[in-house]
């Protein structure tokens, strides 16, 4: 074992002893790695803040590759409290471990190369930021989800026709013809409306970091959700991974609006 300094966030958590626990930590140097945190169940133990899920630290650990590592030292950077505290807001809770279910799918895929992680753990850590200082956990979920596709091998055209080519006269957007198509290229595809085909295509190329406001019509809304739940479960073999995940949120969402 080797003795390394590392960035992490908690995802998950597991009982090990009366005392002990075994964290999954996704850092941006060695992916999703185990580390024990030996103590940390008691109140009085160093370890028992950071120890838990959403926290965003510095580890000192006792690095073993394709094993247990052991937690040494931790500093705490920052706790994503508004999404872990607010107990009213269920949705943002939902969609919050969505993007950590979803985001272990992807980097677990066999093809995902060590720089292509790096992406995804700032996209992530990024998306967690947004949605803990209140913005839309939809809409940042639907824009990780738009840039994932990318790392699945299966980004949809989005700057011209994914038949032809043509960026001219867009009508719609396709899951099963992997994006845009032009009005020479339509055949009885379901016809998006322009709003959502221009918003899909900037959300898909904003950067989250920078995102100061989202402010999206319900109905475009949809629409973006409904494109990317077929494109998903389409082209993507993690769908069902998730898709008891999005029922659950469903039926949330849906209580929400009735009340």
């Amino acid at each position: 074992m080797k003795i390394v300094k590392t960035k992490g966030i908690v995802i998950g958590e597991q009982v090990y002893s009366e005392s002990s626990k075994i964290l999954k930590v996704f850092t941006k140097e060695y992916g999703v790695i185990s580390i024990m945190s030996k103590g940390c169940r008691k109140i009085k133990s160093q370890f028992h803040e950071a120890s838990n899920k959403l926290v965003y630290a510095n580890f000192d650990i006792s690095y073993k590759e394709n094993g247990i590592s052991t937690l040494l030292a931790v500093d705490i950077l920052k706790i994503f409290k508004n999404i872990l505290i607010d107990y009213r807001d269920l949705e943002k809770k939902m969609y919050a471990f969505s993007l950590v279910d979803l985001s272990l799918q992807i980097i677990e895929q066999k093809h995902i190369k060590k720089e292509e992680i790096e992406n995804i753990y700032d996209i992530f850590y990024s998306s967690l930021n947004k949605i803990d200082e209140g913005f839309s956990p939809k809409i940042i979920f639907n824009i990780v989800k738009l840039k994932y596709l990318e790392y699945l091998g299966v980004k949809p055209s989005l700057d011209a026709c994914s038949n032809c080519g043509s960026n001219m006269n867009i009508v719609t957007i396709s899951s099963s013809s992997f994006g845009y198509i032009c009005n020479n290229c339509y055949h009885n595809e379901k016809l998006v409306s322009k709003d959502a085909i221009k918003m899909i295509r900037m959300l898909y190329y904003v950067d989250i970091n920078r995102i100061k406001k989202l402010d999206i019509e319900s109905d475009v809304e949809k629409e973006i959700n409904d494109f990317l739940e077929d494109y998903y479960e389409e082209h993507t073999g993690i769908y069902n991974v998730i898709k008891k995940r999005y029922k659950m949120l469903h039926q949330i969402t849906s209580m929400m609006s009735k009340e």
